[in-house]
């Protein structure tokens, strides 16, 4: 490949010097996107074909929330019907509805007119009644004081947005999305949010962990730092895409494990999600929330046995709980890990998702708006072909080991008709490892340094751009650096280090790496403007 020439001075300091900081780092660590650990390839097990008999669901936790005893439904009898984001002809359209389509009523205007349509127990919003053909007793159904416009609990004052005006929650097809480090370094998050918007990022990726911000106790919540987060997020005029979980090592953290605290769960995203739901008055803006992480993995499934149907039950009530808060908000699904074992401990992500559409009887409408994928590239370029992977033990042999295993998954949700709905990429990219067995094998031992790495992240974008419109949404890659990494002055032995983007910077100084700079000029190139980072 050809190597664009970088300005030496800035480059070798980015290649070769990295200066030993003291941190001002924290008791708690940030969760961090940390790719899963990757297997060697002579240990990975061949995946089963898929089951057709989806995984028995666990009792689940009730909701905090009393279900309706008798449903009362509406069946929409106008040739085509506006649903509104509010009682009224003033509220903006969310979408039209057909004649003879049947939602849930779940609400009422105070003067009876409107009615709060739901499906799969998720509001889709509103609608006069004079266009239903009712069926059940109306007068069952609450007043307009329903969760969504209810007061969120917290432990300070919800204070109204700086300008009352939030970026909307559209993807481009494909969006530029990257994960960053926001939580810690207010300094160093108005940095990275600057860098990234400069070099045409669209998207930025923050964990929002749950034990940060519920971690005192049910309904006690502090969010000090997650204000801060997404109004520096707003202001930067990046989207946001948050990533709610909790770190599986947290033995005692209240709530327990999933899935039995799949109702707390939901109890916190709402919370969340309505005090960031992106309304004039609201605290700020988060545009988008991935539900979980890496379900196929029993470590992050309460050490219990990977079971989709479970997945799929806590995926649509925190689904139900961020509608109610934000109907415009999108609601995407877990990434799954790349891995071939299928046993106690793992399921094959393409086995995962295929039961999930099992247990949601085939129809994705109240669990996700977009599907969530991870799709690290390994030793492989970004065009191979999976079967190539397969065949070729050099690429690991097995048909994850290349970035365009997320076809695969799109394949799935053809089958079952759901092509509509977006894939999100919510984790991509490649390692040049020269450290860590298990991941060197597909970095620095198959050839990929610094240079290939940032030629196989803006190829990756281009593959998508020629062959995945249009339904590939945000693609968030791996990953911005994080100050952390230096604390021990040796950030080569934290893998995550050799996926970053950039080498970790004091907020006085930068270090840049090949990868940032060629995305910086290809994403600014895209919208037909110039890297203000490119030193030629």
């Amino acid at each position: 490949m050809t190597r664009r020439k970088y300005d030496l001075t800035r480059l070798l300091v980015a290649i070769l010097a990295l200066l030993v900081l003291t941190a001002c780092g924290s008791d708690d660590e940030e969760a961090t996107p940390t790719p899963t650990k990757t297997p060697v390839p002579a240990q990975v097990e061949s995946a089963p074909a898929p089951t057709d008999t989806p995984v028995p669901v666990a009792a689940a936790q009730q909701p905090t929330t009393a279900p309706v005893a008798q449903p009362v439904f509406g069946v929409i009898n106008a040739t085509e019907l506006n649903v509104r984001s509010g009682p009224g002809t003033s509220f903006d359209i969310l979408r039209s509805a057909p004649e003879g389509q049947r939602f849930e009523l779940i609400a009422l205007s105070e003067d009876g007119t409107w009615a709060q349509l739901a499906e799969n127990g998720a509001p889709v919003g509103w609608t006069a009644v004079e266009f239903l053909t009712v069926e059940g007793d109306l007068a069952t159904v609450g007043g307009s004081a329903s969760a969504a416009s209810q007061p969120v609990a917290n432990n300070q004052p919800a204070a109204p947005s700086a300008n009352g005006s939030y970026l909307d929650a559209s993807m481009s097809s494909p969006d530029f999305g990257g994960q960053a480090f926001l939580w810690w370094r207010e300094e160093v998050a108005h940095r990275d949010l600057e860098l990234m918007k400069d070099s045409g990022f669209n998207w930025v990726k923050q964990a929002f962990a749950w034990e940060t911000i519920e971690g005192a106790g049910k309904g006690v919540y502090d969010w000090s730092i997650s204000d801060r987060v997404v109004a520096q997020a707003n202001e930067s005029g990046l989207k946001l895409l948050a990533r709610l979980s909790s770190d599986p090592d947290k033995a005692n953290f209240w709530p327990g494990q999933p899935p039995g605290n799949a109702g707390h769960f939901a109890d916190y995203v709402f919370a969340l999600a309505s005090r960031y739901n992106c309304g004039p008055t609201s605290v700020g803006c988060i545009q988008a929330f991935q539900i979980w992480n890496e379900p196929n993995l029993a470590r992050e499934w309460g050490g219990n046995r990977p079971n989709p149907a479970e997945y799929v039950q806590f995926l649509g009530q925190a689904y139900a709980a961020i509608k109610r808060a934000n109907p415009n908000a999108v609601v995407i699904s877990a990434g799954m890990a790349p891995t071939g074992d299928d046993s106690a401990i793992a399921m094959p992500d393409d086995k995962f998702y295929e039961q999930m559409y099992q247990a949601m009887g085939g129809s994705s409408n109240g669990y996700f708006d977009a599907l969530g994928v991870h799709g690290a590239g390994f030793a492989a370029p970004p065009e191979l072909d999976p079967a190539t992977a397969a065949a070729d033990q050099k690429y690991g042999g097995y048909r994850f080991f290349a970035f365009r295993h997320v076809e695969d998954i799109r394949n799935i949700m053809v089958r079952y008709g759901d092509t509509n709905k977006k894939i999100v990429i919510l984790e991509f990219g490649w390692t040049y490892d020269s450290v860590n067995g298990a991941y060197k094998w597909h970095g620095a031992d198959a050839g990929i340094d610094m240079f290939v790495q940032a030629d196989y992240l803006k190829r990756a974008y281009q593959y998508a751009a020629a062959n995945w419109q249009p339904w590939i949404g945000v693609m968030s890659l791996l990953t911005m650096p994080n100050l952390d990494w230096l604390n021990d002055g040796n950030p080569a032995d934290e893998e995550q280090y050799w996926w970053a983007i950039m080498e970790p910077s004091a907020v006085n100084e930068l270090k840049w790496r090949p990868a940032i700079i060629e995305l910086c000029i290809y994403f600014n190139g895209v919208s037909g403007q110039k890297c203000k980072y490119d030193p030629n």
